[in-house]
């Protein structure tokens, strides 16, 4: 069922686990999805040895890719009119990924209903990882 403008109220929030136990497996799958191969993502070796990091860690796109994923879940397919996300943190092997979305204004513009959300989603240390703004088409 489509959300609704008459359910919502500035300050709603809606939460949602994006990721449990994030794998290298399914980093490397989704530079397979992606096409994007950088070592960072797919090379320990390079990652550590080359880079300085600790190992390899998730593209930023996964994560927003994920925290989209909720918006969706919440909003429904095909309502997102705007979305965008700063990354703030990586994402690492072993992660646990919630993502929230706040109500921050019910607009109706010409007869559409519009919300806008801020989006932030953290990992299992409460460290936030996305930060960013979505706007979904909403019903009455």
């Amino acid at each position: 069922m489509p959300l609704r403008a008459s359910q919502l109220n500035i300050g709603d929030t809606h939460s949602e686990q994006v990721a449990t136990n994030l794998s290298r497996t399914q980093i490397v799958q989704y530079a397979g999805a992606s096409g994007d191969y950088m070592p960072l993502h797919t090379d320990e070796v390079y990652a550590r040895e080359i880079a300085g990091y600790p190992g390899v860690f998730a593209h930023g796109m996964l994560s927003m890719g994920a925290t989209g994923t909720m918006l969706t879940n919440w909003v429904g397919d095909g309502r997102l009119t705007e979305y965008s996300a700063r990354f703030t943190r990586q994402v690492w092997p072993g992660d646990d990924l919630i993502a929230t979305a706040k109500v921050m204004a019910l607009d109706n513009i010409e007869g559409q209903h519009f919300v806008q959300l801020d989006v932030v989603t953290v990992n299992q240390d409460g460290q936030e990882v996305i930060s960013g703004q979505a706007t979904a088409r909403i019903d009455p």
